[in-house]
């Protein structure tokens, strides 16, 4: 039978994260409440850091931008995945496949950039301090941010329309819970020889490019520490990258494992593991490790607070 160079198929079917009935209810009331805590988190994060005068410098606007993307990462993924736990088959249509592919790469992405302009925001800010308020000025902060959504919508545009130009001839059920590049080669009838090429170029050069300057900027940082003579000096400065040293870690663990390991150690259940942590958990946790670390922050939010549920009680400062 000849390939088409259109796609036969007009919807897929997600298979989702597990076919055990008793874990279906469990489950969806587990990442029900992962979700609204990710929208309610980050979503309030965006909110103090743009409303709040205190918050309005280079590091808050980069954690304002990564809690934006991390609300629509979530919000691309998550209400899709909620509905395999409810329905008996959890049909896409293929234009909305591709639609959430595209915003799904394009999210991703953005992650990984925004990620690496919050390290080097930090090398100035420890390595250069006296310079950190010219180097990072409002108008190479704005700078970095369009290209971090720039260099997004490339890698997007690029991914998608590499998928759209393949055709899916039977087999229409995905076996995940969203439309990944991965799971849908794998149902292509088509060569995939251009896809899989560029997965590799256009996610290895975005991962090898910001992995190589989150690790320059960490070890600049590391040795101006160590530089540093008291402990508590030392302290003060670790605990300025801790939370993004620690959303680092899990984000680029959990990409690593799904997109850079032997493909002949491929385990499906083990993927969507890993799909769950980078799309689901991370855009939890990225907010709440933020907020609880800062001091600013938390500081930001109980006046909130307390302007919402209350008048301020006494006239002295909070330390």
């Amino acid at each position: 039978m000849a390939r088409q160079n259109y796609s036969t198929v007009t919807e897929f079917i997600l298979k989702g994260l597990t076919d055990q009935p008793e874990l279906q209810l469990p489950l969806f009331l587990l990442f029900l409440g992962i979700y609204v805590v990710t929208v309610v988190a980050n979503l309030s994060l965006v909110l103090i850091i743009i409303f709040s005068y205190k918050l309005h410098a280079p590091m808050y606007f980069f954690l304002c931008n990564l809690s934006f993307l991390d609300l629509f990462y979530s919000s691309i993924v998550t209400p899709k995945m909620l509905g395999n736990f409810v329905l008996e088959q959890n049909v896409i249509s293929y234009p909305e496949c591709m639609t959430q592919l595209f915003f799904y790469c394009y999210f991703a992405i953005g992650e990984c950039y925004m990620l690496t302009a919050m390290a080097y925001d930090r090398y100035v800010a420890i390595c250069r301090p006296l310079l950190y308020h010219g180097t990072m000025s409002q108008k190479v902060c704005c700078i970095l941010v369009i290209g971090v959504y720039s260099i997004a919508t490339f890698g997007s545009v690029a991914h998608t329309m590499s998928m759209i130009r393949l055709s899916f001839c039977a087999d229409n059920v995905i076996q995940h819970y969203f439309c990944d590049v991965l799971p849908l080669l794998k149902l292509s009838c088509s060569n995939t020889y251009i896809n899989e090429l560029m997965l590799i170029l256009v996610g290895g050069t975005n991962a090898f490019a910001t992995v190589l300057v989150i690790i320059i900027s960490y070890v600049f940082i590391l040795i101006n520490i160590l530089r540093v003579p008291s402990a508590e000096g030392r302290s003060k400065a670790f605990s300025t990258c801790g939370s993004h040293l620690t959303a680092v870690g899990v984000f680029y663990g959990s990409i690593t494992f799904m997109y850079f390991k032997p493909s002949s150690s491929s385990n499906m259940a083990q993927e969507k593991v890993a799909s769950v942590f980078y799309t689901t958990v991370i855009p939890m946790l990225n907010p709440l490790i933020y907020s609880l670390r800062n001091k600013d922050i938390k500081h930001e939010l109980r006046k909130v607070i307390g302007m919402r549920y209350g008048p301020p009680q006494g006239s002295g400062q909070d330390h």
